[in-house]
């Protein structure tokens, strides 16, 4: 269960991001076919937002999921961004190929309540179960972040519990990449689960122990994303693959290395050990990676389920890459 809800969550979730066109245009029937790959591996939970292609990753994702029996899976998309008409254009950004809207950021009840309709038009869909205020971090905003966040959680956050009062949303959450905006949120709202991408990996893990240990006490659920840090986690050491979209630092290389010889020794895939690494915490419920073709998801599907024995784990906690504290709240909650 994801938190103190009654929402069930695979383990395995199908991240927006990639077929929303992140860092490079992918092809309908390519989305479409990452998806239904997806479905047919048992993939159950999936997660979009506005931000993906300016709408155009909600639409792909709807074409599908509309087709499925709604038991068969529960859905999040985000909050505090709206899609706005204009002439078609692609703006330098991350997102390309999108749809004829710019996005305006808003965080007001308001804008809330225009989001979700216009979210389940695209999707095709009468309701979304998981509802995560998004991107309310020092990375997107920068110094106007206190701002930003004051408004979030007086306008989006309380039209979100309303509606969460109301039944018409299962769970209120945040979506962002900083463990100490997911802080933050903890202490200013009631808050059942957070998406946290970027710092929770075998690589990032700034100031997790004590973050951890906070949502094993509330019962807050987490679902991680970004688990391959962008590709070097999924492709190694040796490959091109970037570090959080960029070239990767000496430093980093250095620990991937390191952490592919342990996998060597073990018998065990860099893949797997990635996806499998969040879950050793049991407020873990789901990882999405972004998948962006069939043959992704069935990798992930494949990986997630590989065998790991305890020994792996035991030489990865003992080889310095991870915290101690970190290690010692894995092994308590566990």
């Amino acid at each position: 269960m994801l938190g103190k809800t009654s929402l069930s969550l695979t383990v395995l979730g199908f991240g927006g991001s990639r077929i929303g066109n992140l860092h490079g245009p992918v092809a309908p029937d390519e989305a479409r076919g990452a998806i239904e790959e997806a479905l047919a591996r048992g993939v159950g939970y999936f997660d979009t937002a506005p931000l993906y292609a300016a709408g155009l990753g909600e639409h792909r994702m709807g074409e599908v999921l509309r087709d499925v029996a709604r038991d068969r899976f529960v859905l999040s998309t985000k909050f505090g961004r709206l899609c706005r008409p204009v002439p078609p254009r692609d703006a330098p950004g991350p997102y390309t190929h999108h749809l004829p809207f710019e996005l305006v950021n808003d965080y007001s009840a308001d804008a809330v309540m225009r989001s979700l309709e216009a979210s389940l038009l695209r999707l095709g869909q009468s309701r979304i179960d998981i509802a995560l205020i998004h991107d309310i971090d020092f990375r997107t905003y920068g110094e106007d972040q206190p701002r930003r966040f004051r408004e979030a959680m007086d306008g989006a956050y309380v039209a979100l519990d309303r509606l969460r009062a109301e039944g018409v949303i299962s769970a209120v959450g945040v979506g962002v990449n900083s463990i100490e905006v997911c802080r933050m949120s903890a202490e200013a709202g009631d808050f059942d689960c957070f998406l946290l991408a970027r710092e929770f990996s075998l690589l990032d893990h700034p100031r997790l122990a004590s973050f951890l240990a906070l949502c094993r006490e509330r019962q807050i659920g987490l679902i991680v994303g970004a688990p391959f840090n962008s590709g070097i986690l999924a492709r190694g050491s040796r490959s091109s693959a970037t570090y959080h979209d960029l070239p990767p630092t000496d430093d980093a290389l250095g620990r991937v290395a390191t952490l592919e010889a342990i996998c060597q020794r073990h018998g065990v895939s860099l893949m797997a050990a990635a996806l499998q690494f969040p879950l050793r915490h049991p407020n873990v419920t789901s990882i999405v990676p972004g998948m962006r073709s069939a043959a992704q998801s069935a990798g992930c599907a494949e990986a997630i389920v590989a065998p790991i024995p305890p020994a792996f784990w035991a030489e990865v906690d003992a080889c310095g890459l991870l915290p101690p504290d970190l290690v010692e709240e894995l092994q308590h909650a566990a």
